[in-house]
C-alpha cells in the first residue's frame, strides 16, 4: 500500500517540463540505440548501460558502497566513451549534420534498379575476365573523411564507363569508384584498411579496404577478385561471397530500397512502427534517469540578496538618497531547480511610475522577483521600504573649469575660456542652487607648454543630470604667454 502511494505521489508531482524532460531524453536515448545496434561496439555500450542500470538501483536502495565506486567509474566514462566510440561518434554526428538537408534530390527507385542490374553486369563481365574491381555504394553516411585521392568524375553509370575505368591498362583501375545514386563521383580513390582482418583469413588489398570501410560507414562495397575471379561484397563489417549476378542485383537493389526515402502516406504512424522494441527502451531509460536525477523530492529554502531594480521612473523625477539598492529574497523549491539557477539574474524590480514628490512606502511582493516557475518566492526581507523622490527642474549653471598644479615658471597665463560657458541640467526641487557648482575634469596645467586647446568633460555632481540625458562636449581654450626675461 505505501508503495502505490509512493507511486501516486510521483504522478501526482509530474510536471509538463518532467514531461518534455523525459521525451527530450528518450529521443536522444533511441537516436543513439538506433544508431549503435548494427555496430560491433554495440555490445561495450550495452555493458554500459549495464552498469548504468546497477548504480540506479544502488542509488535506490541506498547502497553506500557501490554508488561511490559507480560514481567513480562514471566520472571517467567519458574519455572512455571517447576512445571506444570515437568512430562511432562521428559517424553519429554527421548523420544529425545531415538531417538539414532537405533539399537533396534522390533518383527515382527504378532508375536506381537499373543501376543495380548495370552494376551487377559489370561485375560478372570483370570476374569473367580476371579484372580486379573494387565499387563502393554510398549509403547515408558521409565518405569524405574516410576516402583520400582520386579524381572526380560526376558521370551516370554505365557498363562502359564501369569497364574502362577498371581496365588494366587505366591510370585509376587500381583504386575504388565511388556511386552516389546513379552517378560516380570518383574513381582512384583509396579507402581505409580495417584494422580486423584476421576472421576474414587471408584475404587481398581491395578486400581489406571494403572491409575496411564497411567498419567505418553504411556504405556497401563490392569486390572483384582478379586471383579467383569472384565477386565478394562487404557491408556491415562483414565480408560475403556471391554466387551469382542474379544475387548481386537482388542484394543492390535491397540496398537501394533501404536508403531511398519513399512517400508515406502516414509518416508519424509509420514512425511509431518502427523500432518499437528502441523506442520502449528508450522511453523506459528516460523515465528511470529522471526518476533518478530529476524527480523533485524534498523542498529545501535558501537566501539571496537581490539588487532592487528601480523602473519606469517619470520623467523629470529621480530618486532621493537614502536609497535601497538590495533585499534578502528566499525562494524555496526542490534541489536540482537550485542547481539550474543562476543567482546573478536574480532582481527585484520596482515600478515607480507612480511616484509622488514626497516619500513613499512601497510593499515588496514575490511577483517582483523574476525566479523561474520551479521556485517560488517565500519571504523578502525587508517586505517594505521607503523612497524617496523629488521632481527634477531645470537650472542654468555656468561651467568652471578646474584646473590642478601651476604653469611653468617662464610662462603666465593669459586667459581660459570654456565653450559652452553655461550648461542647462536638472536638480530636485529640494536641492538648493547655490550650493551647486558645475566644473569640467580636471587640467593639469603642468602639461601646458603653449596656447592650447582641450576637449574635455563637464562633470555634475550627485543628484543633478542633464535633460537628454548625454553631457554637451565641452572645449577649453588655455592662452599662455612667455614671462619676458629681466
Amino acid at each position: 500500500m505505501a508503495l502505490w502511494e509512493s507511486a501516486l505521489n510521483v504522478v501526482k508531482n509530474i510536471r509538463i517540463q518532467d514531461i518534455l524532460d523525459v521525451i527530450i531524453i528518450a529521443l536522444m536515448i533511441f537516436a543513439f540505440l538506433t544508431w549503435f545496434k548494427k555496430r560491433a561496439s554495440r555490445f561495450v555500450l550495452i555493458g554500459i548501460t549495464l552498469l548504468g542500470g546497477i548504480y540506479l538501483a544502488a542509488r535506490f536502495f541506498q547502497l553506500y558502497l557501490t554508488t561511490i565506486v559507480l560514481q567513480g567509474f562514471f566520472a571517467i566514462l567519458l574519455f572512455v566513451l571517447v576512445v571506444i566510440f570515437q568512430e562511432d561518434l562521428r559517424g553519429f554526428f554527421e548523420r544529425l549534420a545531415l538531417l538539414g538537408n532537405i533539399a537533396k534530390k534522390f533518383p527515382s527507385l527504378s532508375g536506381l534498379k537499373s543501376t543495380a542490374e548495370i552494376i551487377s553486369q559489370t561485375a560478372a563481365n570483370l570476374a569473367k575476365n580476371r579484372f580486379g574491381a573494387l565499387i563502393v555504394l554510398q549509403g547515408s553516411d558521409p565518405l569524405d573523411r574516410h576516402i583520400t585521392g582520386g579524381t572526380n568524375l560526376d558521370g551516370i553509370v554505365s557498363e562502359p564507363l564501369l569497364e574502362s575505368v577498371f581496365d588494366p591498362h587505366s591510370i585509376g583501375h587500381d583504386g575504388a569508384v565511388i556511386i552516389s545514386g546513379n552517378r560516380v563521383t570518383k574513381f582512384g580513390c583509396h579507402l581505409p584498411l580495417s584494422v580486423n582482418i584476421s576472421k576474414h583469413g587471408n584475404i587481398g588489398l581491395r578486400h581489406t579496404a571494403a572491409v575496411g570501410l564497411s567498419e567505418r560507414s553504411d556504405a556497401m562495397c563490392v569486390v572483384v577478385s582478379e586471383e579467383r575471379g569472384t565477386i565478394s561484397l562487404a557491408y556491415q563489417e562483414d565480408l560475403t561471397v556471391v554466387p551469382s549476378a542474379a544475387v548481386l542485383n537482388e542484394t543492390l537493389e535491397q540496398f537501394y530500397i533501404r536508403n531511398t526515402p519513399t512517400k508515406k502516406s502516414h509518416p508519424a504512424l509509420n514512425w511509431l512502427k518502427e523500432n518499437t522494441r528502441e523506442k520502449i527502451i528508450a522511453l523506459g531509460i528516460a523515465f528511470l534517469l529522471w526518476f533518478a536525477f530529476g524527480y523533485q523530492r524534498d523542498i529545501v529554502r535558501r537566501d539571496f540578496i537581490v539588487p532592487i531594480e528601480y523602473k519606469n521612473v517619470p520623467r523629470n523625477w529621480q530618486i532621493d538618497e537614502p536609497q535601497v539598492t538590495e533585499t534578502k529574497v528566499v525562494l524555496h523549491g526542490p534541489e536540482q531547480a537550485f542547481r539550474l539557477l543562476d543567482e546573478h539574474s536574480l532582481k527585484l524590480s520596482l515600478d515607480l511610475s507612480a511616484v509622488m514628490d514626497k516619500k513613499r512606502e512601497f510593499n515588496l511582493t514575490s511577483d517582483m522577483v523574476n525566479a523561474p516557475s520551479s521556485l517560488r518566492v517565500s519571504d523578502i526581507l525587508p517586505s517594505k521600504i521607503r523612497v524617496y523622490a523629488s521632481k527634477s527642474i531645470p537650472w542654468t549653471f555656468p561651467v568652471h573649469v578646474n584646473t590642478q598644479n601651476s604653469l611653468a615658471k617662464n610662462l603666465s597665463l593669459q586667459k581660459i575660456n570654456i565653450a559652452p560657458p553655461r550648461v542647462r541640467v536638472l536638480i530636485s526641487s529640494q536641492a538648493k542652487p547655490e550650493e551647486i557648482k558645475i566644473e569640467t575634469e580636471p587640467i593639469d596645467l603642468r602639461k601646458i607648454f603653449s596656447t592650447t586647446k582641450i576637449h574635455t568633460k563637464i562633470v555634475l555632481p550627485a543628484g543633478v543630470s542633464f535633460p537628454e540625458g548625454k553631457p554637451p562636449s565641452a572645449s577649453v581654450l588655455i592662452k599662455v604667454k612667455k614671462k619676458s626675461s629681466s
